[in-house]
């Protein structure tokens, strides 16, 4: 009779040779993609970012007409996304200072990052068939931290008439990991408080649980590492807090308008929330709100001051959920370093 295992069956071949688990350490583990992402869309969920963004360049009428009735997004580059630890390549482009004549191509002066959730789908829709809203949030899988990286100068010159392209589609940041949306469950919380005056979401956006749970309660951060701070032992300060459950669209609301035409979702594929940023400066989620497009510049413990990103900065994302009675439950780290223009 052969050896015994651990379930009390016999081991047909006892001199076969054991595998034993590999164990690697945390600090030895390379992470990859969490998934193969087929496409990536970006939205402008937030409208303390579209405020604040608009008003650099309409300060009388932040807002675009359409942005309180759609869920404005658009398609991305997945071939670009990278993990966290990625180095991100300073990119060129054509810019246009405002007192030029005519524009020139070189390295941007103007990286920034974004303070984004994503949101993986994992139950496809048939070409042609919508998801309504009502279902819509079944159809996302889980959820990660996605830093979209941005060149200002470059999209400022380039967004007019189509809007982003090259001064995107240089690299975005997610981290490795994907927390289900069964998990996010006990951080379900009721849907932004639209201002007075703000019209309610048109009827295929809306339904009665999404408004009562579809938000989700993340708490977002921003840390910034300059290379001068690594060297000299300074940890990462933080820039922004803001928090998910401030978006002025939910996850299912996003989803479904994607689909709302027939497009098709597929699994894999990878929505954004564009930044997220809440009502004060301390929550702003990116250096083109808190500098006001380079303006204001601040200081770093170092000594040192930023409009926009230098080369060797290192920019970490974190998230979490935490409430009484609930296991805290974290993201992760998302990071990236500036490296260089080539």
């Amino acid at each position: 009779m052969g050896e015994l295992l651990e379930d009390g069956t016999a081991d047909a071949e006892p001199n076969r040779k054991r595998i034993e688990p590999l164990l690697v350490p945390m600090s030895r583990a390379v992470m990859k993609l969490p998934a193969a992402i087929g496409d990536f869309t970006d939205f402008f969920a937030s409208r303390f970012h579209a405020s604040n963004a608009g008003r650099l360049v309409r300060p009388d009428k932040p807002l675009s007409a359409n942005y309180k009735y759609v869920p404005l997004a658009y398609h991305c580059r997945a071939s670009s996304i990278v993990v966290s630890g990625a180095e991100v390549r300073r990119p060129h482009g054509q810019t246009k200072p405002v007192d030029a004549s005519s524009p020139s191509f070189g390295p941007s002066n103007s990286v920034d990052y974004e303070l984004e959730l994503g949101m993986f789908i994992g139950t496809a829709n048939e070409l042609g068939e919508p998801v309504p809203i009502a279902e819509s949030a079944s159809h996302i899988f889980g959820y990660c931290l996605v830093n979209d990286w941005s060149a200002r100068d470059i999209q400022t010159w380039e967004s007019q008439p189509l809007g982003p392209f090259l001064g995107k589609s240089f690299a975005t940041t997610i981290s490795p990991w994907i927390v289900t949306a069964e998990a996010l469950e006990p951080f379900r919380v009721p849907v932004f408080k639209r201002p007075v005056g703000d019209p309610a979401p048109l009827l295929y956006l809306r339904s009665e649980r999404d408004q009562l749970r579809g938000a989700i309660d993340v708490t977002l951060e921003v840390y910034l590492a300059s290379q001068k701070m690594r060297q000299s032992g300074l940890p990462p300060v933080r820039l922004a807090r803001s928090h998910a459950c401030d978006l002025y669209w939910t996850p299912a609301q996003m989803a479904s308008h994607h689909t709302s035409n027939g497009c098709n979702l597929r699994p894999g594929d990878l929505l954004a929330t564009g930044t997220v940023s809440g009502p004060s400066p301390d929550a702003f989620g990116s250096l083109l709100e808190r500098t006001e497009n380079g303006s204001k510049p601040f200081d770093l413990p170092s000594g040192e001051m930023r409009t926009f990103l230098e080369d060797g900065d290192e920019v970490i994302l974190r998230g979490y959920c935490e409430r009484e009675g609930a296991t805290r439950i974290g993201f992760g780290e998302c990071l990236g370093r500036i490296s260089p223009a080539i």
